[in-house]
């Protein structure tokens, strides 16, 4: 059984960090990448890693958050820093074994105070 499950969000003051953390099993993954949703927005593209450890980051990321893997234990890993209020959302794992992201977790929140 597939399960990507996340972890790590919660409440921080503007100019902070969080990491989070998401936990893969039941099946091989290529890339992972991390999406996410503030309320009344559409989904967003926050982050992703391949297998080679080849990273890609959203514009309004870039330069704050870092993407990594750990490929012995099927995690991966958002280190967030520098936070704003407008990264407030709920942040999604997602995994792909092919061309398209078809495994997410259910959502961890990230409350950014200003």
């Amino acid at each position: 059984q597939v399960q990507l499950v996340e972890s790590g969000g919660g409440l921080v003051q503007a100019g902070g960090s969080l990491r989070l953390s998401c936990a893969a099993s039941g099946r091989t993954f290529i890339s992972y990448g991390w999406f996410r949703q503030a309320p009344g927005k559409e989904r967003e593209f926050v982050a992703s890693i391949n297998w080679a450890r080849n990273s890609a980051y959203g514009d309004s990321v870039k330069g704050r958050f870092t993407i990594s893997r750990d490929n012995a234990k099927n995690t991966v890993y958002l280190q967030m820093n520098s936070l704003k209020p407008e990264d407030t959302a709920i942040y999604y794992c997602a995994a792909r074994a092919g061309q398209n992201y078809d495994s997410w977790g259910r959502g961890t929140q990230v409350t950014v105070s200003s």
